[in-house]
């Protein structure tokens, strides 16, 4: 049987192209192949490459560089025995700071081997807890409950002794100051959670932190320490200290200045204050007092008024006690000699200011006075005019000299630097003003640094209160030439030759007093001019003829009373000079006086 296929106009050529698509696609589809397989063998090889290459990283970690990775791995397992920081003592050994280590009681719900109550009548004896309110605490739905914090050692061991697996100990590091308020501003204080501090235990924070080796050993995530066979029991138990420091401070007589200064700020209604003893031949701080303070075992509870050093932190114009410094100064340039006198008028004009002296009104016109009687009296006229015969050039580079606009270099925190105008800027009326301690400004170890280069042969040494060994003093503290030892000796007589012929409380009767009163109006915060409040001061030295204790007391803002430096400062000063050199046993320099027969 014969069939007929019909097939459409130009069928053949449809039949044609039809085969050649299928062969295109026959060919596309083999190249795709190829290019899949090439693809796959370039990954495969990738692949292999990098395997190599891990391959030979973990033969490295594993084998060659094992001791390395064993050992980052030792060092995050790795702890150290806690450390308690060395006391602080003063120069004899009375002790003012020192650590004392406190536990916390936690209880862990997870590992409750009894019931709340059963542990509650376990434990409260031991606490001190009421034993139904501890029951509660202990049936709280928390992992970790806190029992009591701040337990004694004593009672630490007895917990340990019971065995409970559920209870645990934390112990922590504890500064106490047995001592109380003494000294506060000297110690400062110490967090221990927070690593925040203040004063000498900021300053030497790393001697007090020191230790000898430390002992270090292995915990695990936990905290529980890894045994191993090097592993000494005793040592990962037993606290590291830290190594203890003395001060200068001596004890008997920073309570002499602390007694004297809170005394006279409450009968004065003074706004602060403070009492500086220092032995100007090497810069140590016997005696460093200041009002307002805190006590140190409290400090979270002072305020910041309380917690800063302001006799660091802030300046003032000192007022007359600066003569001393203008008198030095005149005389190491040469304008002046123990000899000198100058005319005072009682008041002086200058770039339409008036300096006048503060008892114009019962001596206008002194007339040609001395430097002795400069002193006595506390010419402001008298010191204005010894400024001016210096240049400002001069007088700025004495002052400079003095420690006037830097630190002092103290071994205590927030030291400032004082304020002098630049040179550049100081008009005729500010030359003479600083001449009687205005237009400048200093703070209160600044004062003591500048006057004890006079005690001192002209040698200023920087203030400090630490006891250094020799080598960290040579490192540490400064011996700076002032003055000549002629121009020291010479201020020292004149004014030890002013007190000796005064009424002055300083005036004492057995040894000889170089001193100065001082006191100043108190400029307006913010803005010029000044107000009706007072800074009284004093600043002197004994025995002159030979000085072993500076004293400087100032009282800011007395209101009660006279308000003068020799009726308000300078009872302090002789009080404290009497007991200081009663606890020092330094010999009078005076004769004693002979008997009327």
């Amino acid at each position: 049987m014969i069939y007929k296929i019909y097939t459409p106009k130009n069928s053949y050529y449809s039949i044609i192209n039809f085969m050649g698509r299928n062969y295109k696609n026959y060919k596309n589809d083999k190249e795709k192949f190829k290019e899949f397989d090439n693809k796959l063998i370039f990954w495969q090889i990738i692949c292999i490459i990098v395997s190599f290459i891990i391959m030979a990283y973990l033969f490295l970690i594993m084998v060659v560089d094992v001791k390395n990775y064993r050992g980052q791995a030792k060092r995050q397992r790795s702890a150290k025995s806690f450390v308690m920081r060395g006391a602080i003592l003063d120069r004899n050994g009375i002790k003012l700071a020192s650590d004392k280590t406190s536990f916390d009681v936690y209880a862990h719900q997870e590992y409750y081997d009894h019931t709340p109550n059963e542990l509650a009548a376990i434990l409260a004896p031991i606490l001190g807890l009421n034993k139904n309110q501890l029951a509660k605490e202990l049936a709280k739905d928390q992992k970790i409950i806190v029992l009591k914090k701040d337990v004694s050692r004593t009672t630490a061991q007895a917990i340990r002794k019971l065995g409970l697996r559920e209870i645990s100990l934390g112990k922590k590091n504890e500064r106490v100051y047995p001592q109380g308020t003494m000294a506060a501003h000297i110690l400062g204080y110490y967090n221990p959670d927070a690593d925040v501090a203040a004063g000498v235990e900021l300053t030497a924070k790393d001697k007090l932190e020191e230790v000898e080796q430390d002992v270090n050993f292995e915990k695990t995530p936990d905290g529980d320490i890894i045994y191993e066979v090097n592993t000494d029991p005793e040592a990962t138990a037993t606290p590291l200290r830290g190594k203890s420091i003395t001060l200068t401070i001596d004890s008997a007589i920073q309570h002499v200045c602390e007694v004297e200064l809170n005394k006279v700020v409450k009968e004065k209604g003074a706004l602060r204050g403070t009492v500086i003893v220092m032995n100007p031949k090497n810069g140590e701080i016997l005696g460093y007092a200041i009002y307002p303070s805190y006590n140190p075992n409290n400090y979270k509870k002072a305020t910041l008024t309380q917690l800063t050093n302001w006799t660091l932190t802030d300046v003032f114009e000192p007022g007359s006690t600066f003569k001393v410094l203008t008198i030095s100064s005149a005389i190491e340039n040469g304008r002046l000699n123990e000899h000198s006198k100058i005319l005072d008028t009682g008041k002086l004009e200058i770039d339409k200011w008036t300096i006048k002296n503060y008892d114009y009104n019962v001596k206008p016109y002194p007339g040609n006075i001395d430097l002795y009687y400069l002193f006595e009296h506390s010419s402001n006229v008298g010191s204005a005019k010894a400024a001016l015969m210096m240049t400002k050039q001069e007088h700025y580079n004495m002052l400079k000299k003095f420690g006037m606009g830097e630190k002092t270099g103290i071994d205590l925190p927030g030291e400032s630097r004082g304020l002098i105008p630049p040179v550049s800027d100081w008009h005729k009326s500010t030359h003479a003003s600083i001449g009687y301690g205005y237009s400048i400004s200093v703070t209160a170890i600044q004062m003591a640094s500048a006057i004890s280069a006079i005690a001192n042969n002209g040698v200023r040494v920087t203030p400090h209160v630490i006891k250094y060994s020799p080598e960290e003093e040579a490192e540490k503290i400064k011996h700076i030439q002032t003055v000549s030892p002629e121009t020291a000796h010479t201020v020292t007589k004149l004014l030890a030759g002013s007190i000796g012929r005064s009424k002055s409380p300083v005036n004492l009767e057995d040894y000889t007093v170089a001193a100065k009163t001082g006191t100043a109006r108190k400029s307006s915060y913010g803005t010029k001019g000044y107000t009706n409040k007072l800074v009284t001061s004093i600043i002197g030295f004994l025995p002159a003829s030979n000085p072993q204790v500076e004293i400087y007391v100032v009282i800011d803002s007395p209101s009660k009373g006279a308000l003068w430096g020799s009726t308000v400062a300078a009872p302090v000063f002789r009080e404290v000079a009497l007991q200081t050199a009663r606890i020092m046993n330094i010999a009078p320099d005076k004769s004693a006086p002979k008997k009327k027969m």
